[in-house]
Order: structure tokens, then C-alpha cells, then sequence
């Protein structure tokens, strides 16, 4: 059989246990809870959870959703996270392949995941994943200029570090200030808080992996999928405030997807956005 073959569920088993653990990130970091001890246990009867109760998908599936001493209904989210997780490191790893490339990738796309569930039930976005990821994002950078350079034959090697840093914190600049800008253009217009501080730090994570073109382009692709989640729900709740978070994140996404495809079609005029 294909080796290929193996090696796609492999990573896909990989992204089901951090899938797992992020996870206890969604669950604990917007309570200031270690995401290492105590050991996972139920929020209904507080009783540990033991390793064959804590396997990825299987669990859930053999269990019912259901807790096996209280009964209560465990939230779907913790299966939807594993398998969410788990095939999107698959398409990563099939759109990046097998490099270092792909560690810097799969740790932004695992904060994202962590900000979009959290922002979506509680409207915060934590500073671990955002200001954490964005150092972290730094650090990627000054050691794989790949992330950020095409050529690195141009330059020394040291020098290709050091450019790659400053493209960087570039990128961090950018777009962090992208939305930083707007949401003092919506104060302004609406007298009242339109971004919060999250969704800044958050952007400025994703310019430290991506750079300030892609970043920027995710800033501007963001806005066409809010708002057509922020048109549902008014109708829907007659609420007008929206999670922006998981929109700067699916913006992102894209954006390291097809980013450099659609900026070279912005720039031959064959899209116009």
C-alpha cells in the first residue's frame, strides 16, 4: 500500500490528540486553569476521567456522549474539535507537505482553533493563544525564513534569518494594526466598542506567521463571512454583535491557503475586491 497513505493517518491521528488537547485549552484558559493538572474530568460530577474514557472519537461514540458515572450529556464540541483538528492537519499537511513549514502552520492552526470556539461561546479570545502564538509565531520565524522568503539563495544564512524576523514583526505590525484602525473607525461611527482587544492581538498573531500581505489580505476576506453570519443572527436574535474572532481565523485560513493566488489575481486585475 502507498506509504502516503500511512503517513495521512498518521498526522490525522496526531491532530485527534491535539485535537483532545485543545480541548482542555477551550475549556480551562478562559478560566485561568492550568491545561496541565488536574487530569481531564467531568463538569458535571467532577470525577477524573480515565485514559479508556479519553480516547479521541472513540470515547465519545462508545460512550453515547454521556458520562460514565453521572450520565450527563458531554458536549458535542469535545467530537467536533478532535475531528475538526484531525482533518485539517490532513490538509495541511497535503497542502504544505512533510517540512518545518508545517510545525509553524499546524501550531497557528491550532490556536486558531482554541480562539474560534472560545470567542464563539464566551466573546473573548485568551491572551495565551493570541500574544503567546504571536511569540511563538516570532520564534518560527527566526528559524525558518522559508515561512516568510521564496529565495533564500540571495542572502547568508544569517541574513535570511534576521530578514525573515523583521517580515515578521512586519506582519505582526500590519495586522495587528489593521484591525486596531478599524476599531477606532467603528467607536467613532457607532459610539461604542466595535473590536475588542482580543481580535487585535489575535491578528497580530497571524501577520507573525504569515507575513503582512497575507495577513492583510485575511483582514479584508474576514469581513464578507461576518457579515453574512451578523445578517443571520439580527434576524435570528435581533442581536447585532457578532464573535469576529472565528472570521479573522477562517479569513486566515484562506488566506495561507490561496493568499498568494488571489493577491497575483488583485494584481493582474483579474479580481478586484
Amino acid at each position: 500500500m502507498n506509504p502516503e497513505f500511512f503517513l495521512n493517518i498518521f498526522v490525522f491521528l496526531m491532530g485527534l490528540i491535539v485535537g483532545s488537547f485543545l480541548n482542555v485549552c477551550i475549556v480551562r484558559l478562559p478560566k485561568e486553569q492550568s491545561i496541565v493538572k488536574p487530569r481531564s474530568q467531568c463538569v458535571h460530577c467532577k470525577k477524573p476521567i480515565p485514559w479508556y474514557d479519553n480516547v479521541p472519537l472513540l470515547s465519545y461514540l462508545l460512550l453515547k456522549g454521556k458520562c460514565r458515572s453521572c450520565h450527563e450529556k458531554i458536549s458535542p464540541r469535545y467530537f467536533i474539535v478532535e475531528l475538526f483538528t484531525g482533518i485539517s492537519f490532513v490538509i495541511l499537511y497535503q497542502h504544505v507537505g512533510l517540512n518545518l513549514m508545517l510545525l509553524a502552520y499546524l501550531v497557528m492552526l491550532s490556536c486558531l482553533i482554541v480562539a474560534t470556539f472560545v470567542d464563539f461561546e464566551l466573546r473573548i479570545i485568551p491572551d495565551e493563544v493570541s500574544v503567546g502564538g504571536m511569540i511563538v509565531g516570532l520564534v518560527f520565524s527566526s528559524l525558518i525564513p522559508s515561512l516568510h522568503m521564496d529565495n533564500l539563495n540571495i542572502y547568508s544564512p544569517f541574513k535570511n534569518h534576521v530578514i525573515s524576523l523583521g517580515y515578521s514583526l512586519l506582519g505582526v505590525l500590519v495586522g495587528g494594526g489593521s484591525i486596531y484602525i478599524l476599531g477606532m473607525l467603528g467607536d467613532f461611527i457607532f459610539k461604542k466598542e466595535s473590536m475588542g482587544g482580543g481580535d487585535v492581538k489575535l491578528m497580530a498573531m497571524v501577520g507573525a506567521f504569515l507575513g503582512w500581505k497575507l495577513a492583510l489580505l485575511a483582514f479584508f476576506i474576514a469581513p464578507f463571512f461576518g457579515a453574512i453570519y451578523g445578517i443571520i443572527e439580527k434576524i435570528r436574535t435581533k442581536d447585532s454583535a457578532i464573535a469576529y474572532g472565528p472570521f479573522l481565523a477562517l479569513g486566515s485560513m484562506i488566506s495561507l491557503f490561496w493568499g498568494d493566488k488571489i493577491i497575483y489575481m488583485i494584481a493582474n486585475g483579474y479580481l478586484l475586491i
